[in-house]
């Protein structure tokens, strides 16, 4: 199998930037709670969604860094109008 040039330098450059984001150690979040069954000088953490004990490494909570502001476009609703041309006296119409 032969590569060519075309195909080895897109690979190259892929693995190149890749390499500090694979290299990079999950963070640690402090976990919100009000209970703390964790020991002395430990607290709870979160751990890629797992809770336990530890240091937390990261400067905020795991439940700000799971919220976001999210905005919603309102969107214009629709009313349903009532056209009902029935003659007096008929049924179902009212």
């Amino acid at each position: 199998m032969r590569v060519s040039k075309t195909s080895l330098f897109p690979a190259l450059a892929l693995a190149f930037l890749a390499g500090p984001a694979l290299a990079e150690a999950p963070k640690v979040y402090a976990y919100q709670s009000h209970a703390n069954y964790c020991p002395s000088g430990l607290q709870p953490v979160s751990l890629n969604g797992v809770i336990c004990c530890g240091k937390p490494t990261a400067d905020q909570t795991y439940q700000q860094a799971k919220s976001h502001p999210v905005t919603y476009k309102p969107r214009p609703t629709r009313s349903a109008r009532a056209n009902f041309d029935c003659p007096v006296g008929a049924k179902g119409c009212n």
